[in-house]
Order: C-alpha cells, then sequence, then structure tokens
C-alpha cells in the first residue's frame, strides 16, 4: 500500500509499504477514505518528537470502511463506515473507566520510556513515535485499530467524510478546551491560535455558552474566519500587545477563561519569543511557550487556563507567581476523544455546526509532501488539508 511516511525533519514522502495485518483478536483493518493533516503532526514534521525512526507512518485523523476483523470485535460490521480516536484506549482500565480516554494504561506498549520522563505513561497515539507506542498512522491507505471494539466509531448514513472526519481529533480537542474553562453565562473566553483547533474552541465556547470569544493569530485568513465562521472578535498579535488589548477589550478585568490553542511551536514579537527559538534551535529547550506566558499573565484573577496546543518536555521562564497569585485554574491533556463522539456527532446531526467549514485543501495522498509544505508555512491560505488515498 501507499502511505506517508517519516525520513527526518521536514522530510516526508508517499512509500509503498507492506499492508497492515491483524494480529490480536481485537484488531480491525480500516480503508482509509479520507485522512488529514494535524497542526501537532508539524511537530514531528519539524523534528521536534524523539524517538521517531525512517519509514514511520504518520497521521492520526482518518476514517474509511472495515474491511477486515479480528475475532473478538463484535460492535461493528464488515463493510461499516467508522471514524477512528486519534487516542488509542483499551476501554476497561482504571482511566477508560472514568471517561479519561487519553491516559489509559494499556494500550501503550512503549510505556516505560515515557515513564522515564513523565513518571507515568499516557495512552498510545496513532502515527505519533515510538514514545507513543510506535503505532502505524492512518495517512495511507489502509491502517491497523487496535482495540478496535473499543476505537471504531460506526458513522450513520447521509454524512459525509468530510462532514464527521474531524471528530478523530480537532473537533473533540476544540471541544474539550472550551469544556476545560468551565463556561458560565456571561463568560469572556480568549483564545489564542485560530488554526483548526482554535477554530473549533471558538465554535465550542459559543455552544458552551460564552458571551464573547476574542482570538488572536498573526495569518490573515486564519483571523478571517475565525471572524466570519465563529463570530470572534479578533485581533492580530503582530500589530498590538495582547495583554493591553484584553484589558481594555474587558474593562481591566481580563478574559475569564484563556485557551492555549497554540502549544510548543508557538510565535512572538517580544525579546522572550526570541529567546525561546533560539534556544530551542540549539536544543536546550524543548517548547516554545510564548502563548502559555500570554494567557496566564493575560486571564482574570480566579480564572481558568485552558491547554490544547502540544507541549512535549520542558517550558522555561514560565510565570508561575503569577498562576498562583492569581489563582487560575489550568486543565489541559491529550483529548478524551471517546468521550465525546456521540454528543457532538449529534451537534453535526442538529444541524449546530458543520466542520467542513475548516477545510482549505484536499488532496490525492500522493501529494502529502505538498500538502505538508503549505500547511506549514501558510502557503495558498493553507487552514486544513485533507488528504485522499
Amino acid at each position: 500500500m501507499k502511505a506517508v511516511c517519516w525520513h527526518g525533519a521536514n522530510d516526508v514522502r508517499v512509500d509503498t509499504v507492506p499492508d497492515p495485518k491483524i494480529i490480536n483478536p481485537r484488531d480491525a483493518i480500516v480503508k482509509i477514505t479520507s485522512t488529514a493533516i494535524c497542526g501537532s503532526d508539524l511537530h514531528i514534521y519539524d523534528g521536534y518528537i524523539p524517538t521517531m525512526q525512517k519509514g514511520d507512518i504518520l497521521g492520526h485523523e482518518f476514517m474509511g470502511e472495515v474491511v477486515e476483523l479480528g475475532s473478538a470485535v463484535k460492535n461493528v460490521n464488515l463493510g461499516d463506515r467508522v471514524v477512528v480516536p486519534f487516542t488509542i484506549s483499551c476501554g476497561s482500565c482504571f482511566f477508560c473507566n472514568r471517561d479519561l480516554w487519553s491516559l489509559c494504561d494499556n494500550s501503550n506498549p512503549n510505556a516505560w520510556l515515557v515513564e522515564k520522563q513523565m513518571g507515568h505513561s499516557p495512552a498510545g497515539l496513532f502515527g505519533y513515535s515510538h514514545l507513543f507506542g510506535g503505532y502505524a498512522g492512518g495517512q495511507a491507505e489502509y491502517a491497523r485499530v487496535p482495540f478496535a471494539d473499543v476505537g471504531l466509531f460506526k458513522i450513520p448514513d447521509g454524512l459525509t467524510d468530510e462532514q464527521v472526519l474531524f471528530l478523530t481529533d480537532v473537533f473533540p480537542t476544540g471541544y474539550m478546551a472550551a469544556e476545560n474553562c468551565n463556561i458560565k453565562p456571561g463568560d469572556i473566553v480568549a483564545v489564542w491560535g485560530c488554526g483548526p483547533v482554535g477554530q473549533f474552541a471558538i465554535r465550542s465556547a459559543y455552544m458552551l455558552g460564552a458571551e464573547r470569544v476574542i482570538a488572536f493569530d498573526r495569518v490573515p485568513e486564519r483571523l478571517q474566519m475565525a471572524k466570519e465562521y465563529g463570530k470572534a472578535e479578533v485581533l492580530n498579535y503582530e500589530e498590538v500587545n495582547i495583554g493591553e488589548a484584553l484589558k481594555e477589550m474587558t474593562g481591566g478585568r481580563g478574559p475569564d477563561a484563556c485557551i492555549d490553542a497554540v502549544g510548543m511551536e508557538a510565535h512572538g514579537t517580544d525579546f522572550m519569543a526570541f529567546y525561546d527559538q533560539v534556544k530551542q534551535a540549539v536544543r536546550l529547550e524543548t517548547d516554545r511557550p510564548t502563548a502559555l506566558r500570554q494567557v496566564i499573565v493575560s486571564a482574570a484573577k480566579g480564572g481558568h487556563v485552558s491547554i490544547a496546543g502540544v507541549y512535549g518536555g520542558f517550558l522555561d521562564k514560565i510565570p508561575m507567581g503569577a498562576a498562583m497569585n492569581k489563582g487560575l485554574t489550568f486543565k489541559m491533556g491529550q483529548t478524551h476523544v471517546h468521550k465525546y463522539l456521540k454528543p457532538l456527532l449529534e451537534h453535526i446531526q442538529n444541524g449546530d455546526i458543520d466542520p467542513t467549514f475548516i477545510i482549505t485543501h484536499t488532496l490525492p495522498l500522493e501529494q502529502a509532501p505538498h500538502g505538508y509544505e503549505i500547511f506549514k508555512h501558510k502557503k495558498d491560505n493553507c487552514i486544513k488539508v485533507v488528504l485522499k488515498p
């Protein structure tokens, strides 16, 4: 089969690789009909995620048709259309039983690697390094899905791939980011980053009852999308001082909740942003926490900080004094996708949201290297790339 494979930083190729096979009774093989490039894939593309090996298959946002089933998989049938959560979960451990699906105790066979750095291992992830299990990803013609009796989610007739594809990751991620804000009627929510996750966080904040959403980015087409489709008040952080602007827009109080939808490769215009870039380039710092610093300082006293952007290691110069003395509440984590599949599907079916609004490019799988380049460098007004095997 054809698959998008990692060969080093800024080097992905479409290779011919062996077809996946059933290796466990709880496995399924899915023929992929749609897959996508995620912002967190760029962290791999840029070389910031350790334990990647040449030839690893990328991609964790994918869906398709069930073409083979292990003997223990009874929840779906051959030919069913399914979406596949990017987090791999067993469905029966302590954490899965508490709807903390991305913290599954049983799905990362390389847990010992993560425990050295983090103390405990989160769930395995599709296409996201050997640190998180070494699972082949879904930017391919076929994929093996472990724990398929838990992970595969059947899609009802009448919905296109594009309407439901983002249930695999970015829609639930944006929704959980907003849910983590403990939004109450009248709240003001600020969102850093208007990429796909930020766009869904904006829409979700309104769905959960926010009165106002203020969003920041520097890319004009992203700001326009947030304004047009998300009804957010938008600001270009290269043109304004974020902290001062937020005080003015909130009567001096600050936002009730702040969402970091950027993560480890944040950009900025101040000295600290330059400091982060230099330290990350020479591997003295793993992440660039520019957005996170702004989020902490900008949030209202007693406010909520929600982190949806991916962080991979160690951060520098975090204003913990501000966080502690302002009494901020932090919530973060990889998304518990399984928890949100049914309710978010209902929102789509009810017409509350049409997730296709974020798609700007649809390309054949063979053009994945081009898709990565335009997505990374914000070329051709690219916001979200869908690949068709």
